[in-house]
């Protein structure tokens, strides 16, 4: 029977380790970031006020009370409707999967400078904490469209909104 040893040097060991360790954190720095470096940075907005000049800053002007509040409860479970409106979420920059489970608040204006609007235009805003973590500017028409919450007259530059009937 053979037996065979062998010196660790244990500087050697732990330099590897460390060039190792370097590489994977660069690797995570230049790729890990590039979906959710995306605007998760949500923007604070503090009272109704707040919430106004948020939509003001877009290009909306709406009516200074919300037409409707409350909480909602983003889905834990993700259905192809959540999908979808995550979707919508995520061309302005937003992602929703991140609150799943929590409840939040829903704000909704009266949209009142949309574009040849034939029928009300709501804007509506999703807070988490203060922070504006998604929303939609919706026109109620019966063709009417929903879509990303975006500085207004930048729609065409958004992929296709999808349809009111969320």
């Amino acid at each position: 029977m053979m037996v065979m040893t062998a010196k660790v040097n244990m500087k050697k060991i732990l330099v590897a380790l460390a060039a190792v360790a370097a590489i994977i954190l660069a690797l995570i720095l230049l790729l890990g970031g590039k979906d959710s470096a995306q605007p998760t940075a949500a923007a604070s907005v503090s009272g109704n006020e707040g919430r106004v000049q948020f939509l003001a800053d877009l290009g909306w002007e709406v009516n200074a009370s919300p037409k409707e509040s409350g909480q909602v409860r983003i889905p834990q479970e993700q259905s192809p409707v959540f999908e979808r409106y995550n979707a919508l979420q995520k061309s302005a920059g937003y992602d929703l999967n991140q609150y799943a489970g929590k409840t939040v608040m829903r704000y909704v204006y009266t949209v009142t400078n949309y574009p040849n609007s034939t029928a009300p235009v709501y804007a509506t805003l999703l807070i988490y904490k203060g922070q504006v973590i998604g929303g939609d500017i919706t026109d109620s028409a019966a063709k009417g469209v929903m879509q990303p919450l975006i500085k207004a007259g930048a729609r065409d530059e958004q992929p296709p909104e999808t349809t009111a009937g969320y």
